[in-house]
């Protein structure tokens, strides 16, 4: 009767676990199946720049050409920051007719527009290559965002959480029922990064920009959040 008893217990424990896409697990007698969350936060490593450059103009030929001239605006802010280029990359460089519908649908324009993205592992850099960038005036928007690229460790650290977590319930719940917990029997794990871009920065922002510091002037990076679910089975004893 007791074991009845403690089986209906674990399994009132864990509705939300099995709701999740994990392997299904047998429960058996004398064990206990437990989930927990468990996270750890890290400082990011790397700072993704995201721009986008956007040119329209009467000929597709006058748009890339106004566009190719932004783009080159950019190659001279990285020069001008110690910084190759080619650490840049062009997502894609695309051509767009600009309709007018009334009287009657015709062309009556072309848009170019590409995304360049640059990572920096040097922050001292984010705040004159922003600014600068506004200066130039050379991109619609410019997206922040601050990202752990090395994450093996803090996801480790995340799963340790975790399965502590699960373990003291698993350790909680047998010692109310007079048992000792046992060996892990099986476990399952998920992790997640947590990312949290910064707001856009878009053309605006180039007005009256000397008369302040970078946007990111003596502020701090955002720490990134890893968090980590097991699913664990212990025996009993």
């Amino acid at each position: 009767m007791k074991r009845i008893q403690f089986l209906l217990a674990v399994l009132i424990l864990v509705p939300a676990v099995f709701g999740q896409d994990h392997p299904a697990v047998t429960a058996q007698a004398n064990t206990i199946y437990v989930g927990a969350d468990g996270k750890f936060e890290a400082p990011p490593d790397t700072a993704e720049l995201q721009m986008n450059v956007s040119e329209q103009d009467n000929t597709a030929q006058a748009a890339y050409q106004r566009a190719s001239k932004d783009v080159e605006q950019v190659r001279q802010v990285l020069r001008a920051n110690g910084l190759d280029p080619k650490m840049a990359t062009v997502g894609f460089f695309s051509v767009q007719p600009i309709y007018e519908y009334k009287p009657k649908q015709r062309v009556i324009g072309y848009r170019v527009t590409t995304d360049i993205t640059l990572k920096l592992k040097d922050f001292t850099k984010i705040g004159p290559i922003t600014q600068q960038l506004a200066e130039a005036n050379v991109s619609e928007t410019q997206t922040l965002n601050y990202i752990l690229e090395n994450i093996d460790e803090a996801k480790n650290r995340a799963v340790e959480d975790a399965y502590r977590r699960a373990r003291d319930s698993a350790d909680t719940l047998a010692r109310a029922s007079g048992r000792i917990l046992g060996d892990l029997s099986y476990a399952s794990i998920d992790t997640f990064e947590n990312q949290r871009p910064m707001p856009r920065m878009a053309r605006a922002m180039a007005a009256g920009v000397n008369a302040a510091p970078p946007p990111t002037e003596e502020f701090t990076p955002q720490m990134v959040t890893v968090t980590a679910h097991v699913n664990a089975l212990f025996n009993l004893k």
